[in-house]
């Protein structure tokens, strides 16, 4: 007796189907001028009529990848060299070096010669600087972090995206941050929690113990007294202006937007204003003023690449500037406030729904984020591939591509628990736009706090 199929699981075997036969002749699978199984052994295999399988030729034949040869069958078109296809791809300047971008690509195209992609540096970040880019087809895909992409969703315009199946084998928490509804709108690339580096070096020469998991900020203020020399080298910097820094110590304040009954926030008395009161204690009393971040000269981890930090706070990706140093180094977890947390950052890639190459554009999603791309990612770069397999494929070893890795690079494993991503403090995309640049006028003293609540309480309604 044949089993009767649900009307979803009917629709879901169209669509498979469809999937299926689209990527193997795009990825080059089926030859140009191979002819496709009869319709009768197309509907065996998927369980389908064959009403629907000539249906699902027909939408193949009218995007121009078959050709229907009556009472023969169906033959994959020929492509000929000239009409090579052109994918754009999106994506930020350091987006580079993170993920050996060119690398991939270069296998990419190895394996779809029939795929160019040009990658496209991207001006600016948010759906109102991007939404043309997609929306008339100047990129195929783009790389975006989490909170780009909750910049998409609360403006209702993660639509623009093609809807994308998420890998059993990635880490099941970097697909939360690409997700809107039941759906997934970016393949998870690559991903980083906030971590804490150090130079080996000048703490076994001040005769202290190395960071441990039990440290606090108290613990690493006072260490960075004794390491720092004058002249020589500063003991603790971070780049104070970055969104990301100051999201740590809300985090760590276990602090989230309250809002009255209007919805305006709530800034006095708040676990919010006390960790912005504690990050400013720190960046204007007890750390070095550097020049300014904006000077590539004087970037964070360049510094500490040159012997002039002890400490900093960094990122996986961060590491990257790393690759060449010649000195002892290692990371910690972040020391510890209210909440033992750190911030979790993650990059995808989304292909775009109004490419004029969708299922090609799909494809390179699907690429990038495959076992093979991300064993490229993890062999070339210091920072973590989502697929799981490929990020605890190091063993210990030097001799797996990059061979300067700080001796605890599998810490990222032991701290999962204390990961947050930035949407967990409870602030808007549109509101972190104002929010922050009014806590960077006081933290630089150019404001008093009761006018910091103030303004921020009055923006809020805005």
């Amino acid at each position: 007796m044949k089993t009767k199929h649900s009307r979803k699981t009917f629709r879901v075997r169209q669509d498979e189907m469809l999937r299926r036969l689209r990527q193997e002749i795009v990825g080059g699978e089926r030859k140009p001028g191979e002819f496709l199984p009869s319709e009768k052994d197309l509907a065996d295999q998927f369980g389908l009529s064959n009403k629907i399988v000539r249906e699902v030729l027909a939408e193949l034949a009218a995007e121009g990848l078959i050709e229907k040869k009556p009472r023969i069958g169906s033959v994959v078109s020929h492509k000929s060299g000239s009409e090579r296809i052109v994918l754009k791809l999106g994506h930020h300047g350091s987006t580079l070096d993170e993920t050996a971008l060119k690398s991939l690509l270069a296998e990419f195209e190895t394996r779809y010669p029939h795929i160019r992609v040009q990658d496209v540096l991207l001006p600016a970040q948010g759906p109102a600087a991007l939404k043309p880019y997609l929306e008339h087809g100047m990129i195929d895909a783009l790389t975006l972090n989490d909170a780009e992409f909750r910049a998409f969703a609360e403006s209702g315009d993660a639509g623009l995206f093609t809807p994308l199946e998420a890998d059993p084998d990635g880490y099941p928490f970097l697909a939360e941050a690409f997700a809107c509804g039941d759906k997934l709108y970016a393949r998870p690339l690559t991903f980083s929690p906030t971590i804490l580096c150090y130079n080996r070096e000048h703490f076994r020469e001040r005769g202290l113990w190395e960071p441990d998991s039990s440290w606090s900020w108290d613990d690493l203020l006072e260490a960075a007294d004794k390491l720092t020399i004058p002249q020589v080298r500063a003991g603790f910097h971070f780049s104070a202006t970055q969104r990301n820094r100051l999201a740590v110590f809300l985090l760590q304040h276990g602090a989230q937007a309250e809002r009255d009954a209007s919805g305006r926030l709530q800034m006095r008395g708040t676990p919010m204003m006390e960790a912005v009161r504690r990050y400013k204690e720190i960046v204007t009393g007890r750390m070095t003023p550097l020049m300014s971040e904006q000077d590539a000269r004087f970037r964070v981890e360049e510094l500490f690449a040159q012997g002039k930090l002890s400490m900093m706070l960094t990122t996986y990706y961060g590491l990257n500037a790393l690759r060449q140093a010649t000195f002892a180094y290692d990371i910690a977890p972040l020391p510890r406030l209210a909440d033992p947390s750190t911030l979790l950052i993650a990059i995808g890639i989304a292909a775009s729904r109004h490419s004029q190459h969708a299922e090609e554009a799909r494809l390179l999603a699907e690429f990038l984020t495959s076992s093979a791309a991300q064993a490229i990612v993890r062999r070339d770069t210091l920072s973590l591939p989502a697929l799981r397999s490929a990020a605890e494929s190091y063993d210990g070893a030097d001799g797996d591509g990059i061979a300067c890795r700080p001796s605890r690079f599998g810490m990222y494993r032991e701290i999962i628990p204390t990961y947050r991503y930035g949407g967990t403090l409870g602030l808007q995309e549109r509101e972190w736009t104002w929010f922050l640049p009014e806590a960077m006028l006081y933290l630089s003293g150019l404001e008093s706090e009761e006018t910091f609540c103030d303004k921020v309480e009055a923006m809020s309604l805005s």
